[in-house]
């Protein structure tokens, strides 16, 4: 804990300087973010993280020697993590553009083993010209579009359903009168691809190339917006074969979104679809397999990606007093070509799944309160066709109730 006091310190000197010299520099900053506690309960074991934090779905059915189910049984855990500040930095120019930044961070960490250490979310500052703009650092993934995002009380903001995560990138922004087009490079941080040597960023980084995205967002009016979005990764899984030969064996995979948004006074509407090939760096289904040997003796191998297709819908009135509802549902497409070796990802063994979210919350000027129930069902299968879709499917559900509290600052 001392710690994690300690870099809590060292993050927020620089927003002290700064402060100082704001009549010499010009220069606004301003410090803002929330205090979050997270109650809940849970009706079974989670494939989640930070100790239950963030749900991604429940554990498949595990009997014992005498028939009873190893995963099922009433947990609960309470945990004030997601609390978080943001340093917010604007006020000088430079290349003829308003430049400004932002350090952000909360409790989260990277694992388990270091919960509750401080961690960075944002780090990026913008040049912002008349009609576009060029963003450089760590922000959100492209397939998380800020303009139209499920609105949960839970942190997991709708995921495995919506992509999820924040990766170093170059974002280029070009607006045209009611459109918006968008071009972003980005790594890979926040969470990386799965392959034969566990989870790692490694994998893009040795194909050479970022992954790269094209959007555009149009806005149809005050109340309706649109858009679509495609992106290319390519991963190269090993750069050495179990015997030793050096190999340079790519495999690439796309993704794509559209989205819908639909704000009224009353009501805000949102809709997203998504297809992608090796999605597990942004938590959802799918991964890469083996699908040929080459070369037997020296461990040449070829690879397939394994797709997904999700969809959700989200729905809530506008106003301190406010009610919702999320609904989610995400399906196993296989593989592209028949499969002969393992399977990398996440959640390989699950044909589908859904999940629908109810909530309710009231905010008095900077106090809110929420509460939401998550109720969420995962096919798993025993067995997998040619493709790796699974099959001999067995259902199991888990029903989540989230009491969070936020002091705003």
């Amino acid at each position: 804990m001392k710690k994690s006091i300690f870099l809590f310190m060292i993050f927020l000197l620089p927003a002290i300087a700064f402060s100082q010299e704001d009549d010499k520099d010009k220069l606004k900053v301003s410090i803002n973010g929330f205090v979050k506690n997270d109650m809940f309960w849970d009706t079974r074991q989670t494939v989640s993280a930070r100790e239950g934090h963030f749900l991604l779905f429940p554990k498949p059915i595990s009997l014992d020697a005498d028939g009873n189910d190893i995963n099922e049984g009433l947990n609960f855990n309470f945990l004030s993590l997601q609390s978080r500040v943001s340093i917010n930095i604007k006020g000088t120019k430079a290349f003829g553009a308003d430049v400004s930044g932002k350090i952000e961070g909360d409790f989260f960490a990277q694992a388990n083993d270091n919960i509750n250490l401080f961690r960075l979310r944002h780090a990026y500052f913008k040049l912002k010209w008349n009609s576009s703009e060029l963003l450089l650092g760590q922000y959100w993934i492209p397939m998380f579009i800020t303009d139209c995002f499920p609105g949960t009380v839970s942190f997991n903001t709708g995921t495995p359903f919506q992509p999820f995560g924040r990766n170093p990138q170059i974002r280029f922004t070009k607006k045209l009168g009611p459109a918006k087009f968008i071009a972003i490079a980005n790594s890979q941080r926040d969470y990386s691809s799965r392959g034969i040597s566990g989870t790692t960023g490694t994998y893009l980084r040795n194909s050479a190339i970022p992954e790269v995205s094209g959007q555009l967002h149009l806005a149809l009016g005050k109340p309706l917006l649109i858009g679509v979005s495609g992106s290319y990764k390519q991963v190269k899984p090993q750069t050495v074969t179990p015997q030793g030969y050096k190999t340079d064996e790519m495999i690439g995979g796309y993704n794509a979104l559209a989205f819908l948004r639909v704000k009224t006074k009353a009501v805000t509407f949102k809709l997203q679809g998504v297809y992608g090939q090796n999605m597990p760096d942004v938590l959802s289904l799918g991964g890469i397999a083996i699908s040929d040997t080459t070369d037997a003796a020296k461990g040449y191998v070829k690879y397939t990606t394994l797709n997904t297709a999700s969809a959700w819908v989200d729905l809530q009135t506008n106003g301190n007093f406010s009610v919702g509802v999320f609904g989610g549902y995400s399906m196993n497409m296989g593989a592209n070509d028949d499969i002969v070796g393992p399977m990398y990802g996440l959640g390989t063994n699950i044909e589908s799944m859904y999940r629908v979210s109810p909530r309710i919350s009231y905010k008095v000027n900077k106090v809110k309160f929420a509460l939401e129930g998550e109720y969420t069902v995962a096919n798993y299968g025993s067995t997998f066709s040619s493709k790796g879709v699974p099959e001999t499917l067995t259902e199991a559900d888990n029903f989540r109730v989230l009491f969070a509290s936020y002091y705003f600052f």
